[in-house]
């Protein structure tokens, strides 16, 4: 199954075509669209403006990463995608 739910909008996408934000297991570092090798908790956002906000105001990624969440992951999110 390659369809993902986006932590923002909670629409069901595949997940090729959706931004993929990893807590990486071995150095607990937050990881955003890294290959497939990186082992760890993931979360899934739909490319638009909306969707990170959204995830980001309902800390949405953070209960699904089970982490706390850089500073400047949002701003970076917002202004790469």
């Amino acid at each position: 199954m390659t369809d993902r739910k986006c932590a923002g909008c909670g629409k069901i996408q595949d997940r090729n075509s959706m931004i993929k934000i990893t807590r990486e297991q071995a150095h607990n570092t937050v990881v955003v669209n890294g290959d497939s090798k990186t082992f760890g908790r993931s979360a899934y956002l739909c490319y638009n403006k909306s969707c990170i906000e959204t995830a980001f105001k309902k800390n949405r990624l953070q209960k699904s990463l089970r982490t706390s969440l850089p500073e400047d992951l949002k701003g970076k999110l917002i202004n790469e995608f």
